[in-house]
């Protein structure tokens, strides 16, 4: 019966302090739904299918449309139009019949009667600068939306179509079936806007000292919506800020400009011996082979001889692309031309920028080497770069990116000089915006709908590619910088938007349009999160696997969030519902603090806790086993017990029990820790996180500890540890390092650190 009670008692101990960590009420409660932080993510997953798996893979039954075009464009340079003529084929490889066509008008953003200024609020200004006013009261919308000229058959006959906005619905004779194709024609022009003025994604910009326009033009053609596995059509109307959703296709486009223009753009240049000059070929030639510096196709001085020259004669450009989303191009008779060679997967790839004379010496000191760069980082990081060349344009406040081409703002003043807010800030522009040929280029995830999977992928990987510039490229740094000035790398950076007003803060997994801050959300946030996966919970070689592992299922694909993040877990064996749900589900922020710390002693006195527990279950002391009891300091136990020596010469208990139970070579194996604590750690912050913890001990020396997130799965608001030392602890801090984007550090060190108010800095300043 007695050694039936030291059962039971034993029992009640270990069950008395799981529990303890499980609740801290006994009452009962109503019920409720499962809210743990740790519940799989199945409500908010889509079901696996055969298109795709639950493995974050696509399917044995995974389907893409493809649109291929031939297109003849026609830039008039004096009036600011564009005129083309396309043929789209359509091949419907999905298991539907499709009854109908979408067609995206992205360029009806800027028609008259457009509805985007419609749906921005915003009140009188109380003064504003005349420019703007007159542009928001006084002058006449800008005409910049497509005007349809005729939609045909291959026969010439009229299809019927309606135009809702920015979308063109084309009416099909008959249904297409899976495998069929169908092809039609669209004949369309619209006046180009002024992207400096308007902040257009493309457009021109317009130099009055010479009467020229630089033009960076793209979303100038119909294009296809994508139909798919998830959304049927995709044809969502564009505002002006969420980008686009695209099928793959084939790409011949004849441009026609100016003979005095430069241009290049997507694709091969299939006519280069007829728009090239000699001294240009040579020049290309010599490019091919310089993998250390940039080689000048066209020269300044030959940009500004041409700048003053307005050729009545046109010249036609012939680009081919096989495989790719979407087409854009740049072309202006004030273009400087450069390019180098970089050796990706064991091909040459060209990396060119055109700029005007505005742009240098920065651009052509710096932009070339940053596109070379970027496609060596993300090829690591992801697959190698498939495309044969990657093109930076200068384009005075732009920042945007199409296949094989993209445009880059940073320019010095008059003088030539500029800041190394204006160096860094063109550099990094420049590797984000020809990162974007990965994700969303090639890795064609949805931006209409999910903004964050290319912007916040990009954003990260963009984080490395700038430490690998940084590394590659030391003289770009200045005196004192050790590494590349991330303005999205350090995590602290996020901190005060995630700490900031919860009214004016929405989940990731938003629609950009709706959300309230687009750059933090869409950009900065992702960005951090996947920082932080890599850094702190996963690490660099798990995480470096499974989002390749994600880059290469689904290049040349149509992933989904669910695709990502299965892909990440499948990859690594890692659980992380807990990780997507705070991060991308909700808005909860990070505050996890040091609540309480306890200080213990090994002593042979029976404590108070475990005299209550006994008598809790009716058993006296008497019957209680040989028990190691533990008393905190500053107690009247602690006081009434002997504390001096080790943990052995405190407890009789212990000291017969080891010489007991172990041999002499056993014990000398054997730790004796001197100090025991019990640390609480408590989470004000609603984000589940690792506990990084670092203990200082009384000899000056330290130890880092990284509790998993796990830790928090059975009480989400504080949980307990216990520590055994053979030093003193006299200091602990949560997140020393501050990896975990914490909103409070208040909370973080254990003894509380107290900091002066601001008068008291002020006094303490003015003594100094």
């Amino acid at each position: 019966m007695k050694r039936l009670k030291y059962l039971i008692l034993s029992a009640v101990f270990i069950s008395a302090s799981v529990m303890a960590q499980e609740q801290k009420t006994p009452e009962r409660k109503a019920g409720h739904t499962n809210n743990n932080k740790f519940k799989q993510l199945y409500e908010e997953f889509s079901t696996p299918n055969m298109f795709r798996t639950g493995s974050g893979a696509p399917g044995p039954a995974y389907y893409q449309q493809q649109a291929d075009y031939k297109m003849d464009i026609t830039l008039d340079d004096k009036n600011a139009k564009i005129s083309g003529s396309e043929v789209i084929t359509y091949t419907n490889n999905s298991p539907d019949e499709l009854r109908y066509l979408w067609v995206q008008l992205d360029q009806n953003m800027r028609a008259k009667d457009s509805k985007t200024p419609l749906i921005e609020g915003g009140e009188v200004a109380a003064a504003q600068q005349p420019a703007g006013f007159v542009k928001d009261y006084m002058a006449e919308p800008f005409d910049g939306g497509f005007n349809i000229e005729a939609v045909k058959d291959t026969q010439g006959k009229d299809l019927a179509h309606m135009i809702n906005r920015t979308m063109m619905r084309i009416e099909l004779p008959k249904p297409l079936k899976n495998g069929e194709k169908y092809s039609f024609s669209i004949k369309w022009w619209y006046n180009i806007n002024n992207h400096v003025d308007g902040r257009g994604r493309s457009g021109y910009e317009y130099f009055p000292e010479d009467d020229n326009r630089a033009y960076v033009i793209a979303q100038f053609y119909p294009r296809m919506a994508v139909y798919n596995d998830v959304e049927g059509w995709q044809n969502s109307q564009f505002w002006g800020r969420d980008e686009f959703a695209l099928p793959f296709g084939d790409f011949e486009v004849n441009i026609t400009v100016p003979a005095d223009h430069i241009l290049d753009g997507t694709g091969e240049l299939v006519n280069r011996k007829e728009v090239y000059s000699k001294e240009m070929l040579k020049r290309y030639e010599k490019a091919k082979k310089s993998f250390d510096e940039p080689v000048v196709i066209v020269t300044q001085k030959e940009a500004e001889a041409a700048e003053k020259k307005f050729s009545t004669d046109t010249k036609t450009w012939k680009l081919h692309a096989k495989n790719v989303r979407d087409f854009g191009f740049a072309t202006s008779r004030r273009f400087i031309w450069d390019m180098m060679a970089v050796e990706i997967g064991g091909k040459n790839i060209m990396a060119v920028s055109m700029y005007p004379k505005e742009g240098n010496p920065l651009w052509e000191q710096w932009s070339t080497k940053a596109v070379a760069s970027t496609l060596k980082s993300y090829s690591r990081m992801t697959f190698d770069y498939p495309y044969h060349k990657a093109i930076s344009v200068h384009a005075k406040n732009q920042g945007m990116e199409y296949p094989m081409i993209c445009w880059n703002y940073g320019r010095p003043d008059k003088e030539g000089k500029y800041t190394d807010r204006v160096k860094f800030g063109m550099i990094s522009v420049i590797i984000h915006e020809v990162g974007h040929n990965f994700f969303p280029m090639i890795v064609n995830s949805d931006e209409r709908q999910w903004t964050w999977m290319d912007e916040g992928l990009n954003s990260f990987t963009q984080i490395v590619a700038e430490k690998d510039f940084g590394e590659s490229y030391p003289n770009a740094l200045s005196e004192g910088q050790t590494a590349y000035p991330s303005r999205r790398g350090p995590v602290a950076n996020i901190v005060p938007y995630m700490g900031g007003d919860q009214d004016y803060i929405a989940p990731i997994m938003t629609k950009g349009l709706n959300t309230y801050q687009f750059g933090n959300n869409a950009y900065g946030k992702p960005a951090t999160a996947l920082n932080i996966l890599r850094e702190t919970v996963m690490g660099r070689e798990l995480f470096d696997y499974s989002y390749k592992e994600y880059a290469r299922r689904w290049m040349f694909k149509h992933p989904t969030p669910e695709d990502f993040f299965r892909t990440m877990e499948d990859a690594s064996a890692f659980d992380l519902d807990w990780f997507w749900r705070g991060w991308f589900y909700t808005t909860d922020y990070v505050d996890i603090g040091v609540k309480d710390v306890k200080k213990y002693y090994v002593s042979s006195e029976i404590n108070e806790a475990t005299k209550a527990q006994a008598k809790r279950y009716n058993m006296e002391v008497s019957d209680l086993p040989s028990l190691v009891y533990m008393v905190e300091e500053g107690s009247e136990e602690f006081k009434e017990s002997l504390k001096n020596g080790n943990s052995m010469e405190n407890s009789t208990t212990l000291k017969e029990y080891v010489m007991d139970n172990f041999t002499p070579e056993e014990r000398k194996k054997l730790k004796e820790p001197k100090y025991f604590y019990n640390v609480t750690f408590e989470k004000p912050g609603g984000l589940v996180m690792p506990i990084i913890v670092e203990y200082k001990y009384a000899d000056g020396t330290s130890k880092t500890e990284t509790y998993p997130a796990q830790i928090w799965r059975l009480n989400d608001l504080e949980v307990s540890k216990s520590i055994a030392s053979d030093k003193e602890i006299v200091g602990i801090t949560v997140d020393p390092n501050l990896e975990t984007a914490d909103v409070d550090t208040s909370n973080n060190s254990w003894p509380r650190e107290t900091k002066p108010n601001e008068f008291e800095a002020f006094k303490s300043k003015s003594k100094d």
